[in-house]
Parts: C-alpha cells; sequence; structure tokens
C-alpha cells in the first residue's frame, strides 16, 4: 500500500512525540527499582504476609513515571481554592449525586444511622473521591507504592504504606487483578489508603470482606466509621459561610485562633443570611482564602474531622459544600475572584475543541474541565515538552490556539444538567433574581419532616431506576424538605474520610 510522505512524515512525528513523552528507565535504573522492591520482603514477611502473597503482588511491576508526575501536582494544594472548589461542584456531578441520593437512599440511611455521619457528607466524599464510583483509579497500588518508594518521591509515605496493603492482599479482601487504586494507592469508591483502610474499614454488607473496591455498602460505611473516629460531632454542621466587618484585614485574625461562634459575632462577623448562629458556644475558625475578595467562613469541629481525611482546606470546603447543595441549599453568597489565568466558560470549551482536533481528549465539548481534560492538557504538556501539571491556563490555551488545526467556531452545546434554584425558607423573602441564594449552614431536618421516597426500602441497595416524582436530571420536582426548614442544625448522617454531621436525635431548640 502506498502512503502519502506527509502522512507518513505526520504518523512518525506523532510516535516520536509519544516516545519522549514517557520516560523509559534504563536497564540501571530498572535493576536498581528491582532491587529496592525485593527489599520490603522482611518486612513484609515479619508482618505475616506469605511468600506466595509478595510474589504474586510484585510480579512484573515496574517504575510508572506517571505515578512519579502525579505525585509533584496535586491541585487541592496548588490550585486556586475557588478553582478547585468549582470544579468539585460542577453541575454534572450535583445531577449525579442527586440521583444516587435517590437510588441509595436506604443505604445511606443506614449507613447515617448507624455511625450518625450525615449522609450529604457521605455521599459528597463519593462524588469528590471518585465521582460516585466513575473514577477509582487505574493503577496497580503495589506497584504505585513501589514507585514512590523507591524513587524518593513522597517516599516516607509510600514506605509506610506498603506493608499494609500487602496484608490487604494477604487476608483476601481483595485480589491483585483488583488491587487497583490512584497514583498514591489511594483505593475504592471512596479512596482509602493502606493504613487508613486497615483501621477503619467495615463490613458493612456483613459477607465476610471489606471490599471498598466493588461494594458501595462497605466503601460508603467504612467512610462514615473513619469520620465518626475522627471525632465527628453529630448535629452539627462543618461551618457557615460569614460576612467580615470594614474593621477587617489580613492581618486581622491569626489563621487558627478558635473562638466560640458568640466571640466571633461579637467581633462584627455575621452570617451571610442575617440569622443568628443557632449554637453560639460552638468553637469556630476564621477560614478567610482571599479575604474580602472572595467568600469567608467560620468553620467548625467536623471541618477538622474532614481534614483528617485530606489536609488541604480547599478539599474539606468543596466536600462540605457539595454536601450543602446535595441537601438543597444554594452556592455561595460571595464569588470567587478570578485571575489572568483563570479561563471563562467560552474559553474553556475552546480549549477543549483544541484537544479533541489534537487528538488529545475524547468526548463532547461542555466546558467543564473535569478529569479528562485534565489529562488531555497533560497529554499536550508532555507532547510540548511542557512542565506537567495538567493547569488550564491562558498560557495553555494560546498554544493550543497555535497547533490546533483552524476550526469554525463551534455553538456552545445546551447544558448537560440543570441545577434548581434554591428555595428560600418559609419566614425568609425570596431574593430577586439575579441576586445568589443564601448559602446558610444546612439546617437540621425536624423529625417529622419526611425525605422524598422514591423507592421502597425494601433491601440495601435498591435496583438502579428513575424514581417516579424526579425530573430526568435526578432532581426533585418539589422542595427539598432541607430547603423549607425553618432551623437550622443538622440531621443524622453517615460519613466516611471527610464528613458532615447528624442528628443526635435533639429537639430543634437544643441546636
Amino acid at each position: 500500500m502506498n502512503v502519502p510522505k506527509a502522512l507518513m512524515s505526520a504518523v512518525l512525528s506523532a510516535g516520536l512525540a509519544c516516545v519522549s513523552a514517557v520516560a523509559v528507565p534504563s536497564p540501571a535504573q530498572a535493576d536498581r527499582f528491582q532491587s529496592c522492591v525485593k527489599s520490603f520482603w522482611p518486612a513484609a514477611k515479619r508482618a505475616g504476609v506469605s511468600w506466595d502473597t509478595f510474589e504474586r503482588a510484585t510480579a512484573g511491576i515496574t517504575r510508572d513515571e506517571e505515578v512519579i508526575e502525579s505525585a509533584k501536582y496535586q491541585p487541592e494544594y496548588k490550585k486556586p481554592m475557588g478553582e478547585y472548589v468549582e470544579r468539585a461542584i460542577s453541575p454534572k456531578r450535583l445531577a449525579m449525586g442527586q440521583q444516587k441520593l435517590i437510588e441509595y437512599g436506604p443505604l445511606l440511611d443506614a449507613v447515617e444511622a448507624k455511625y450518625g455521619v450525615d449522609k450529604h457528607i457521605v455521599l459528597a466524599i463519593w462524588g469528590v473521591e471518585s465521582n460516585y464510583g466513575t473514577n477509582k483509579g487505574d493503577k496497580q497500588v503495589i506497584q504505585s507504592l513501589m514507585t514512590l518508594a523507591c524513587s524518593g518521591v513522597k517516599a516516607k509515605f509510600a514506605r509506610g504504606q506498603i506493608v499494609s496493603a500487602l496484608k490487604i492482599l494477604q487476608h483476601g479482601d481483595t485480589d491483585p487483578a483488583h488491587f487497583n487504586g490512584s497514583w498514591a494507592g489511594a483505593m475504592g469508591h471512596t479512596q482509602f489508603i493502606p493504613t487508613t483502610y486497615s483501621a477503619y474499614a467495615v463490613d458493612f454488607d456483613g459477607d465476610g470482606r471489606r471490599d471498598i473496591w466493588d461494594t458501595i455498602p462497605d466503601a460508603l460505611g467504612s467512610t462514615a466509621a473513619y469520620l465518626k473516629k475522627s471525632r465527628w460531632i453529630a448535629g452539627q454542621t462543618w461551618g457557615y459561610e460569614v460576612t467580615l466587618p470594614k474593621s477587617y484585614t489580613a492581618k486581622s485574625y491569626k489563621r487558627g485562633t478558635s473562638r466560640t461562634l458568640a466571640s466571633w459575632q461579637k467581633a462584627g462577623i455575621a452570617r451571610v443570611n442575617g440569622q443568628p448562629f443557632p449554637r453560639p458556644g460552638d468553637n469556630a475558625q476564621l477560614l478567610s482564602p482571599d479575604g474580602r475578595n472572595g467568600p469567608s467562613f467560620l468553620v467548625l469541629n467536623n471541618f477538622r474531622s474532614i481534614l483528617r481525611y485530606n489536609q488541604a482546606d480547599s478539599y474539606a470546603l468543596a466536600v462540605g459544600h457539595l454536601a450543602d447543595r446535595l441537601a438543597g441549599y444554594g452556592p455561595f453568597v460571595q464569588s470567587w475572584p478570578t485571575s489572568e489565568n483563570r479561563l471563562s466558560m467560552e474559553q474553556r470549551m475552546e480549549l477543549q475543541r483544541h484537544l479533541i482536533a489534537l487528538g488529545h481528549l475524547e468526548g463532547d465539548v461542555d466546558g467543564i474541565v473535569g478529569s479528562g481534560t485534565l489529562e488531555g492538557v497533560r497529554a499536550y504538556q508532555r507532547t510540548k515538552g511542557l512542565p506537567v501539571d495538567g493547569y488550564p491556563t491562558q498560557t495553555i490555551l494560546k498554544q493550543l490556539r497555535a497547533d490546533a488545526p483552524a476550526m469554525a467556531p463551534a455553538m456552545v452545546p445546551q447544558s448537560t444538567a440543570s441545577i434548581p434554584a434554591p428555595q428560600a425558607a418559609p419566614d425568609q423573602a425570596v431574593p430577586a433574581q439575579p441576586a445568589p441564594a443564601q448559602a446558610a449552614a444546612p439546617q437540621a431536618v425536624p423529625a417529622q419532616a419526611a425525605m422524598p421516597q422514591a423507592l421502597a426500602p425494601q433491601a440495601l441497595i435498591p435496583a438502579p431506576q428513575q424514581a417516579q416524582g424526579f425530573a430526568p436530571a435526578g432532581y426533585p420536582q418539589q422542595p427539598h424538605p432541607l430547603q423549607t426548614s425553618p432551623w437550622d442544625a443538622w440531621h443524622t448522617g453517615g460519613v466516611s474520610t471527610h464528613p458532615r454531621s447528624a442528628s443526635d436525635a435533639a429537639p430543634p431548640s437544643a441546636n
């Protein structure tokens, strides 16, 4: 077959780009890696791991350069907080979360009842960690941890996880073929690292295995059990969005200063909805990442419980806010500040079109920067020899414009999901549009206020189906009970590595 020279040249260039994008370890480096892997056998043996388990777990593993690349870039630490939080609360994630709230309602209720952690927090962690199980990670856990331990990148962390990971295989909770996770060895639906799994994972469905990889009851139950151990306080929220006094400056309050809510209120800090704090004696810290330029929060004990899952403030804030939105509350009142490197919706869609044209992205153009878009940017950065962080900046967009084939401007696609406007509480006036809705801390549901029951709780996990009385996107057609609740505490909930709270069965006045 005759192949045009121009096409052959393009194919060869693309192939060379792919080869150069992935570093190939030298023979000497490969030998050092294998020697390092074998050096873990004595510690594994002392922990009760058999040679057969060790051999099966380490057979054929190699140094994974993508793991090292990912370890050097963690978006919850390097992205602006507002951008990280907004990405975590995407319309698609909200829509899917509302569907999961219906589909797994009985299971979430059971988890909440057992562990006292708000089910919306458990659901939010599931959403942030693996997009409700759709992105649990496809890296071999042992290979990832060995790569980190033997490369010097986050080696101390990895060394502390390897023996625990091998013990999981020894115990038989899963097998090497299913023992997959993230680049850091975080596993399953809610991304437990091996030591956390060993200490806190539970067999919620009672089948004799703690299977967080393929058994949703075990994954969500384990998350709630971990949050409970992390001193989650039932009946309390994670925090409140607040307004700052005119006297506030960046140096007004030292980060980490803990005061009662009453003391903060006396200093001029108030809730954005103008309502009093329901429990003025609760201790809180001020979190004001952008000062007057962005939203500020008084965060409580449960915020620190979420930090046990991930030490980044942006992560805990994303989990807490996603839980609020899933419970029916609106966005933050104060918007996040913008910067020259933050792309508009139109620019994000243009970036996706260019990535698709260059073969770095598959799927639809929707302007949502999810895992696919981030990996597409990484792939483009690799081919260009740029630092690989996946961050879609103005600079990257300009380079894509220069490299991508000329294309006609695409029409903006219709929204993939709609989010209902927040409902006002009975004693509050509905704000005039387009004023943002009040983002008050979630309010507890009185005992008599039942959640929408679209599925009969005949089993812990109902069969997936479209719930009657709900819109196609999964949102209730009637106001969520929390949206119309006149009081302001948290109800019972079930959580897992960073949760929110549940009800302690106290009457509303006690909150």
